[in-house]
Parts: structure tokens; sequence; C-alpha cells
């Protein structure tokens, strides 16, 4: 195993070259949530313009299950219910980093986890544009490059976990 991490050879998660060595590491937690008819719910972030998974920071003294919970509830206004645990990304070469408008950069382990609506209603948060379910073959220009990866692991459907 290599230890001298070199960041230059990296993207974000958006395809852009990192512009400084990440400066910390975060937890994150993503829903991927179907509809009845197999659409995957997308949300267009206000921060970038990318499409991407509802989720966000697991806080201190919050499990993950409970962090996506909340997070897709401030950002879709839908409560979920968590189906199965998808994978854990945290490889760099899965474009686990974060360059945030402020110019930080991060490497954020994310842990997706399939969850379905049980109830709420669809409604944006101050932390999107726009929300939508999109056809899994037809998705919008821009979507979060390292969310297009746990999308496809979502769709082959393994019993186990991705570890990526």
């Amino acid at each position: 195993m290599d230890f001298n991490f070199d960041w230059t050879k990296y993207r974000d998660n958006t395809g852009m070259p990192l512009a400084g060595m990440p400066s910390r590491l975060g937890v994150g937690a993503n829903a991927i949530i179907f509809d009845d008819d197999g659409c995957i719910l997308l949300e267009k972030r206000s921060d970038n313009g990318w499409w991407g998974l509802p989720g966000g920071h697991v806080e201190i003294g919050e499990s993950a299950q409970d962090a996506v919970v909340r997070e897709v509830l401030e950002e879709t206004g839908l409560v979920v219910e968590i189906m199965r645990l998808v994978g854990v990304y945290s490889h760099p070469d899965n474009l686990c980093f974060v360059q945030y408008p402020d110019g930080n950069t991060a490497h954020i382990l994310s842990i997706v986890f399939e969850c379905t609506a049980t109830g709420g209603t669809l409604q944006m948060s101050d932390e999107s544009t726009e929300l939508r379910y999109n056809q899994v073959n037809s998705l919008p220009d821009h979507v979060v490059l390292s969310h297009k990866i746990r999308i496809e692991d979502a769709l082959l459907r393994s019993p186990i976990p991705f570890v990526k």
C-alpha cells in the first residue's frame, strides 16, 4: 500500500482537477430513491448546479442511517425508510473528493443507502434548485460523477454491499 498520497493525479466528484490537498475528511450519507416506475430521484444542487443524490454530512453523535433519513427530509420533504446498504465509497479512484465554493477540498467517505419514500411531500430546500425523478437510462447532463458510480451499483441489485 502506498502511503505517499499524490493528490495532483485525482479529480473531484465533478471531474475537475483538485485545487489543493484535501484539508479534511468527512463522512456523508446519500439516498437512492426509486419511484414506482423505477425512476430515480435527483436534486439539482444550488451550490454548483450539478445533479446528485439527496444526502449530506453525518453529524457528530449521529448514525449514518439517521443522517440519510434527516438529510432526505431536509432536502426533499420526503420521509424515507432504508431498504438496504448499497455501498461504502472512500477510494480516491471513485471521485470521493469535494471542492467547496469557499475553496476548501475534502475527502468524503460516503455511505449509500437505497431508501423508499413512506411519507412527506416532495419539496425543494435552499440546497436545491430542482427535484426530479429521472429515467435511469436518461439521466440529466451534469450528474455528479461519483453519484453516477453509486447509481450504477444500485441498479445491479447486489445482495452484498459494494466497498469501493
